[in-house]
């Protein structure tokens, strides 16, 4: 059983999944996503990858955890009546599962994702 697993330096070569998350409902602007799967671990509870989006913004519901590494961009993300957070390429942040607002993309971003699935 292979417990290490390389993921692929680029998304060439692989399809992406295009289309809002579930859960997410556009407020602002026209915003596009991309979504590369690079893993799922063998039991299925969590996808790792890369995801793009362009400049626009969402109102997110979360019910799993996430992970993020910003590659580029800059997102000013809003807990419903909390105070908003900025972050840009270099910076790594978590989501709770129970998150609740609104991410404005700012610039276009790409971010690695770990992803627990319910």
């Amino acid at each position: 059983m292979q417990t290490i697993t390389k993921l692929p330096a680029s998304t060439d070569g692989i399809e992406p999944v295009v289309g809002d998350l579930d859960g997410w409902v556009r407020t602002e602007g026209n915003p596009e996503t991309r979504t590369w799967v690079l893993h799922t671990s063998t039991d299925g509870a969590m996808i790792s990858g890369i995801w793009e989006c362009t400049v626009g913004s969402y109102h997110a519901t979360y019910t799993s955890y996430e992970y993020v590494v910003m590659i580029a961009g800059r997102i000013v993300i809003t807990p419903d009546g909390g105070t908003p957070v900025t972050v840009k390429a270099g910076d790594s942040f978590v989501v709770e599962k129970d998150f609740k607002g609104t991410w404005k993309i700012e610039e276009n971003v790409r971010k690695h994702f770990d992803f627990v699935v319910n």
